[in-house]
């Protein structure tokens, strides 16, 4: 007798919060449980490289800001070396870059922070090289799946418009919604970029 073979089917999806400071970020809930915290700060006080901030919001659809989403950064070095053993530069990273950080918004205003050092380009595929850049991953309420974004700067005007990623967006006003732009008045290099989850300004999401 051949019994026929019963399938599971797929669970339902479900979106990351509310409680993904809790389990992911919990100093940010004010929740001391994890003797170290993975935090926004990317780079140790000795490290090399321009110290830069980046700052921004997550909106929504309607365009109020997310304020309990949690963001993930991913980056190189000043020189361009990422602290992974298949760095495609094929070198170390600096002592104390830990290269990845990760960063929630705030509960009030929504405002997320990242405090790092300005990557060196990288090459990508075909050995092209790529303007700096920083990659950011996105999880909150409403979002089943995370979302991939990268993060380039706006004074690096030369390196953006020969960077083989940013060239696969035919229109130039959806690039833009990968420039961070330096925040005139601050006193220091502090860099806005804002992430828009719908409408007309929506950002370029990547599927990785």
């Amino acid at each position: 007798m051949v019994r026929k073979l019963t399938y599971l089917r797929e669970t339902p999806s479900q979106t990351a919060g509310p409680y993904v400071h809790i389990g992911l970020a919990p100093a940010y809930a004010g929740f001391e449980i994890f003797e170290n915290n993975f935090t926004n700060t990317v780079a140790g006080p000795d490290v090399p490289g321009e110290r830069i901030v980046i700052e921004g919001c997550v909106y929504d659809g309607t365009g109020t800001p997310l304020r309990d989403v949690l963001l993930e950064s991913w980056q190189a070095d000043a020189n361009g070396h990422y602290r992974h053993p298949d760095d495609p530069n094929h070198g170390p990273a600096d002592d104390g870059f830990r290269g990845w950080g990760r960063m929630c918004s705030h509960f009030e205003t929504g405002v997320f922070s990242l405090e790092t050092i300005k990557p060196g380009p990288v090459p990508g595929r075909n050995g092209r090289l790529q303007a700096p850049h920083i990659s950011l991953w996105i999880v909150a309420r409403g979002i089943n799946i995370g979302l991939q974004t990268r993060l380039y700067f706006g004074e690096e005007t030369d390196a953006n418009a020969a960077d083989p990623v940013l060239n696969l967006i035919e229109q130039e006003s959806r690039r833009q919604t990968l420039i961070a732009q330096p925040a005139d008045g601050t006193g220091t290099a502090t860099h806005r970029f804002d992430i828009h989850l719908q409408g007309e300004k929506e950002t370029v999401f990547f599927d990785v």
